[in-house]
């Protein structure tokens, strides 16, 4: 099965029903919701409880929010359930977040394009990604590089690069 949006295909996703639609302000609590799932249940594994905790309060549903107003934002909706999210500022892609239990079926890739989708048609040449180590295995399989580590006190992000005007790799390709 091949999922669309925009000019771009996922191909040999297994989602079914899922749409990517731009973030609404009724959408703050559960894309909190999912977030925080996130980092409790996933990014956990690579970051101490003080660093999730601290990341934590970045996204409280009023955080959120105030996030929808200044960015492109994405979700992911399965049904009626917002199951993921990520947002455009400027050309850095930022919080990039799937509900755990829906994980690994193409659903980030899927946001990714939605990503990828406004860039190409905002003319930017590059985009930019402040990688978790948890994420930072997806990035590398969408064609992003690893130019740099940052640190904020003891949690280490990877900054990572991919130039749009660089081929699809994976199993993402233009239409």
């Amino acid at each position: 099965m091949d999922c669309t949006i925009g000019d771009c295909t996922i191909r040999d996703c297994t989602i079914r029903d899922c749409t990517i639609r731009p973030a609404l302000d009724d959408d703050a609590a559960d894309i909190s919701t999912v977030i925080l799932r996130a980092l409790r249940e996933t990014n956990a594994k690579d970051y101490t409880d003080e660093i999730i905790a601290r990341v934590e309060q970045s996204f409280s549903p009023d955080a959120v929010r105030a996030l929808i107003a200044k960015r492109t934002v994405f979700v992911a909706i399965i049904g009626d359930r917002v199951v993921g999210t990520a947002s455009l500022d400027g050309s850095i892609v930022r919080t990039v977040f799937v509900a755990p239990d829906v994980q690994a079926r193409g659903i980030g890739k899927l946001l990714m394009a939605a990503i990828e989708h406004i860039a190409r048609a905002r003319n930017i040449p590059m985009l930019k990604v402040p990688s978790s180590v948890t994420a930072e295995t997806f990035y590398a399989r969408l064609g992003f590089k690893a130019v740099r580590d940052s640190y904020h006190g003891d949690e280490r992000t990877i900054i990572m690069e991919r130039l749009l005007h660089a081929p699809l790799q994976g199993p993402i390709a233009a239409a």
